[in-house]
């Protein structure tokens, strides 16, 4: 499932462009001082055949993925228009009317005393 999820996002060609970019500084490092090989390594004159090849690869990935969405959803208005009706049994109160009036109690008088006292 991680490698599922590696693959979806991508993750693959940045492993393999760490790679290539490791390889090309090593390599470049043999030739020069450190800021000459960064600035070899890093400027898109000097490309490795790894990285010519993760280029080509993410294009032919990028045309596989715009292939697939090329296909239009057409939507058809069928003209339903909805109708929203109250349920068969539903009635209206009058806005005077108190529903909780009709369920509170008066407590009782005298108040009860306590069994135990």
């Amino acid at each position: 499932m991680a490698m599922a999820l590696v693959f979806s996002i991508g993750l693959h060609w940045a492993l393999l462009q760490s790679v290539a970019w490791t390889t090309m500084l090593a390599g470049n490092l043999r030739s020069g001082s450190l800021i000459q090989a960064l600035d070899r390594t890093f400027d898109s004159r000097h490309t490795c055949s790894l990285c010519q090849a993760i280029a080509k690869g993410r294009q032919a990935e990028k045309k596989s993925d715009l292939s697939t969405f090329d296909t239009r959803l057409e939507f058809v208005s069928t003209g339903v228009c909805f109708v929203f009706a109250p349920p068969s049994d539903f009635c209206e109160f009058p806005l005077g009317h108190n529903l909780a009036s009709g369920l509170t109690r008066q407590p009782p008088s005298p108040p009860p005393r306590p069994l135990a006292a």
